[in-house]
């Protein structure tokens, strides 16, 4: 099963949280390179268990 959370309501919520708020980063608007890209893609990705 798979389901979507708008982007605009988890940054909210992120943000709400002194924790995680403080490592919350500005978006790289600058060029980068495909692989530095997937990179961050991956450490960005979490796989979440609900049971």
């Amino acid at each position: 099963m798979n389901y979507a959370v708008k982007s605009s309501f988890l940054l909210s919520f992120l943000e709400s949280v002194p924790a995680i708020s403080a490592k919350l980063k500005e978006p790289i608007t600058a060029d980068r390179k495909f692989e530095d890209v997937v990179k961050s893609a991956q450490n960005a990705a979490v796989l979440v268990l609900v049971y």
